[in-house]
């Protein structure tokens, strides 16, 4: 080992072990004190990196309380509000899970861990290919990144036993319910910019129903039953 090498591996030793600090960090004061209860979930934050999800100058702010640009107008979403809509599909680890938007792929390494079959869709390709590759990389085999309109979901691996959004939609998408099982959980944010409601539906003898967790904000779901032209 050159003395080169001998300093790129220490730095690399160092700043993961600080990553690690600062995901148990985050995992103990933004989720845990904020009322996040499902171990399954908090241990998969605490395992998966978060800051190789992110663009590499965002890499310092990647365990930090808000969101993060990844490319192509997107976001990944503040680690507080993953943990609440994955909490809210109550997964056990048997279910095939229907994921709508991969952006960085952050959330889709996550629902790799906790359930059986991950299916994700996205629609801006570049977004995908990066995605893919990265959860290649990192050993993240669990998962199908398909490239497409999450909107429609994907009825050719339906039903599924969970299904989250990872963008508004103005309403919930009809195509999503359809592709539901019975007794599954659909978790969506909807309305209109600004005023977005977290929204869990359970599908029960058919028929949907709806609880409401709270007020958020994402970027819009572009597509069929989506926001064909944004806001």
């Amino acid at each position: 080992m050159n003395l080169i090498q001998g300093r790129e591996e220490l730095s690399a030793e160092v700043l993961t072990g600080r990553f690690a600090i600062e995901r148990r960090e985050m995992v103990l004061e933004q989720l845990r004190a904020r009322g996040i209860r499902d171990q399954r979930v908090l241990a998969a934050m605490d395992r998966v990196p978060r800051h190789l999800f992110v663009e590499t100058n965002d890499q310092d702010e990647a365990y930090a309380d808000h969101p993060l640009p990844i490319g192509e107008g997107q976001t990944v979403s503040q680690p507080l509000i993953v943990a609440v809509m994955l909490e809210a599909l109550e997964l056990a680890g048997t279910e095939k899970v229907l994921e709508v938007g991969t952006g960085s792929g952050y959330q889709t390494a996550l629902l790799g861990g906790l359930a059986r079959e991950v299916y994700s869709v996205e629609l801006l390709e570049s977004l995908a290919r990066i995605a893919e590759e990265r959860l290649r990389d990192l050993g993240y085999i669990e998962v199908t990144v398909v490239v497409g309109d999450g909107s429609l979901g994907l009825p050719e691996k339906a039903p599924f036993d969970a299904i989250i959004v990872s963008a508004a939609a103005p309403d919930i998408p009809k195509a999503l319910l359809e592709q539901l099982a019975e007794g599954g959980r659909l978790v969506v944010p909807v309305g209109p910019a600004h005023s977005q409601e977290l929204k869990v539906v359970r599908k029960r003898e058919g028929m949907p129903v709806v609880t409401t967790l709270g007020g958020c904000r994402f970027v819009p779901l572009i597509g069929e039953q989506g926001y064909q032209k944004g806001w």
